[in-house]
């Protein structure tokens, strides 16, 4: 798949850098948040950037490789849980009410009925396989996965200027572990955790399961195909979203382990999506400090997540968190005053002359004459 992304326009990110200095603090007395908004401006090419309107898209699917007992739950919880994010009993529902954030979910593989009012995809009738011994998804399910993802981010209001993606799917971080293992070289320990809390010996059958997956895709090399080959159809569409949203200079927040693996995948097939990926937050899983360090490689401190708070819950709610820091940056960039506007003397404007306090005069020694 080609992409075309627009460029990170240096001039927004100049001015901005350059209104930072005229506010009425000192200079990068707001640390990371002045950076933050700076990379914004470059990002959405304005020079005042914004963080709303925002959304929450939310894939959902399932995944055979749960046969092997890699998860502490049940794959009914996958449908039990689109139910609950509709109902708004769910962390991210909360939060995205909280924050006034519209919520939506995607259906694109679960597996058990339920009874919500939500888009299902074309990608959920069709076929899949258990990463362990096959193929995670044939090529068709791999477009119409990726397909989704872009159309749905393609249906939001113009106006969007920052997207969480989020997933849910019983079993999960066991191809995202294989997908990170495989994009970064790392031994299935390290790039396996306990995802939803699984006991010593459910992370072993997750080790060997991770393990199994990674001799049989062996030879791959090609990031996507990788993500075909390894990952879930909630993947796919968190990487066709983020490609469509970086195409539209919408800003993503990027939530945990999971999504992160995604987009490493996405990002090392074209590199162009970087600059409208923002790090949210560092989640317990092992693997994802590993994964953040290569997606923003070279970034220095843009590559350090907003947020570190032990989570690993998922569902976009991370990014959600974060998103209130973004609010903040690019509010005090918007609304300070400059120092002309408040008639507040900048630091160039103060007169300087030496001044002898009364203490270092009395200990100045006397001239000798």
């Amino acid at each position: 798949m080609d992409f075309s992304f627009p460029a990170f326009d240096e001039t927004a990110a100049a001015r901005a850098a350059q209104r930072q200095t005229q506010l009425t603090k000192p200079l990068g007395a707001l640390g990371r948040l002045e950076r933050l908004v700076v990379h914004l401006a470059g990002a959405q090419a304005r020079p005042i950037p914004s963080s709303r309107p925002a959304a929450c898209l939310l894939f959902a699917s399932d995944h055979p490789v749960v046969r092997h007992g890699v998860s502490a739950y049940p794959r009914e919880v996958t449908a039990a849980m689109v139910s609950n994010f509709v109902a708004g009993g769910a962390a991210a529902s909360v939060l995205c009410a909280h924050l006034d954030v519209p919520l939506q979910v995607v259906d694109v593989g679960v597996a058990t009925p339920y009874d919500a009012p939500v888009l299902r995809a074309g990608a959920a009738a069709m076929p899949v396989g258990d990463l362990r011994v096959e193929d995670a998804m044939p090529a068709e399910t791999f477009a119409s996965a990726w397909a989704t993802g872009r159309e749905v981010v393609a249906a939001l209001d113009a106006s969007t200027r920052v997207v969480v993606l989020g997933e849910m799917g019983i079993g999960n971080t066991t191809p995202a572990s294989a997908l990170t293992a495989a994009l970064l070289g790392l031994a299935p320990e390290l790039a396996v955790g306990t995802g939803t809390g699984v006991d010593a010996e459910g992370r072993a059958r997750k080790v060997a399961v991770v393990h199994d997956a990674l001799t049989r895709v062996a030879d791959e090399r090609a990031p996507l195909e990788l993500l075909r080959r390894l990952g879930g159809r909630e993947l796919v569409a968190i990487a066709g979203a983020a490609a469509e949203a970086a195409s539209r200079r919408i800003v993503v927040l990027v939530d945990g382990f999971i999504v992160s693996a995604a987009l490493l995948a996405l990002a090392r097939h074209t590199p162009g999506v970087l600059p409208f990926l923002v790090p949210a937050h560092r989640s317990r899983e092992p693997a994802h400090r590993a994964v953040l360090e290569a997606l923003f490689a070279g970034e220095g401190l843009r590559g350090e997540p907003l947020l570190d708070l032990d989570l690993a819950l998922g569902e976009g709610s991370g990014a959600l968190a974060a998103l209130p820091l973004v609010d903040l940056a690019v509010a005090t960039h918007a609304r300070m005053a400059t120092f002309e506007s408040a008639g507040v003397p900048d630091r160039s404007d103060a007169p300087w002359r030496p001044e002898v306090s009364p203490r270092s005069a009395a200990v100045a020694p006397r001239s000798s004459s």
